[in-house]
């Protein structure tokens, strides 16, 4: 449904967006992830043909956004952050208004605003000022013109922003409801939004896409993506030591013991071990079944086995961090040249 292609923006020297590529299947639902300033809306813009970019294409259900961005608007819905509503007019006079911009014959056009507003549960406010109105529910407003010509398509740029907690939870399943049905953009840099709604992931940090897949994908592609605790009873540090040294390269779990530590003082019988398990072949993180094998067979009497998974913030964190470093330094190297260049 959407297909980015090397697109770089450039406002004067800087670059907002920096050889971005990626694509959105029907029906899926993207979680559009990084910090303040990262590039989210400005490649929302883009797709949305508000901008054209520097360099690359931008492809909306096979239409090129440069060549044909009228057309392109027909086929989605866009909700920016700033939500486009005009207090003075009733809901039901504004979504009036926005099926008469959108040029929803005048014969379904009825429909269409009661489809809007059914979906969007503003039944109760429908004649009100928008005015008036919670900021949640103008959210939901805004909602209802983007889905009002029943697009396929649907961008969201931070769709919650500025929400109190329940509100969210709201504006949140509705955009759930919608992704059955829609091929969904959403834009955030709420951690907890990707995992309530999103089904795949794309993070992106200093315009540059830091990662994308499922979470389960990402996390598995990052070393030490999981953690497992064994504790062991009846051992000592020296013989879980021996123990773990003879495993065979194929049976490491996909890593190394990072710690054997005896658990009470000198005379204790308890022995604590912390694997690392980096992802497979496969992309997928080594479960515990390997570990307790190996400690079955070995005669190791387990007393507690436990996992941490690598969370979403941890991910996003890491990924955002790394990709800060290695453009400064990039940035650095650049700027040493230029010195060079200039000097000779």
């Amino acid at each position: 449904m959407i297909t980015v292609q090397n697109i770089t923006k450039r406002y004067g020297t800087f670059e907002a967006v920096k050889d971005v590529s990626f694509t959105v299947g029907q029906d899926q639902v993207l979680g559009f992830l990084g910090p303040n300033g990262a590039g989210k809306t400005t490649v929302m813009k883009i797709l949305t043909g508000y901008h054209f970019p520097t360099k690359g294409e931008a492809l909306v259900d096979g239409v090129s956004v440069q060549d044909n961005p009228v057309e392109v608007k027909k086929r989605i819905g866009y909700l920016p952050e700033s939500v486009p509503v005009y207090g003075d007019l009733t809901v039901d006079e504004y979504l009036s208004f926005i099926a008469d911009a959108r040029l929803i014959a005048r014969t379904g056009r009825r429909n269409a605003i009661e489809a809007a507003i059914a979906s969007c549960g503003l039944e109760q406010v429908a004649s009100k000022k928008i005015e008036t109105l919670s900021k949640g529910y103008k959210q939901r407003v805004g909602l209802a013109q983007a889905i009002i010509h029943d697009p396929a398509i649907l961008i969201l740029d931070e769709p919650t922003s500025g929400l109190d907690p329940n509100q969210i939870i709201e504006i949140r399943a509705l955009i759930k409801r919608l992704g059955e049905r829609k091929t969904v953009i959403l834009s955030t840099h709420i951690l907890q939004e990707v995992e309530a709604v999103c089904s795949q992931v794309l993070i992106i940090s200093d315009g540059r896409i830091a990662a994308q897949g499922t979470p389960e994908e990402i996390a598995g592609n990052l070393k030490g993506a999981d953690t497992w605790r064994l504790t062991l009873k009846g051992a000592d540090v020296d013989g879980v030591k021996e123990k773990l040294s003879r495993l065979a390269p194929a049976e490491r779990l996909g890593g190394v013991a990072l710690d054997a530590a005896g658990g009470g003082g000198a005379s204790s019988d308890i022995v604590t071990v912390t694997f690392s398990t980096p992802a497979d072949g496969t992309g997928r993180c080594v479960d515990g079944e390997r570990i307790f094998d190996w400690a079955v067979a070995e005669q190791l009497k387990i007393l507690g086995m436990s996992q941490k998974k690598i969370s979403l913030e941890d991910i996003f964190v890491r990924l955002t961090s790394e990709t800060r470093t290695v453009n400064a330094a990039a940035g650095a190297d650049r700027d040493e040249r230029v010195i060079e260049e200039e000097v000779e």
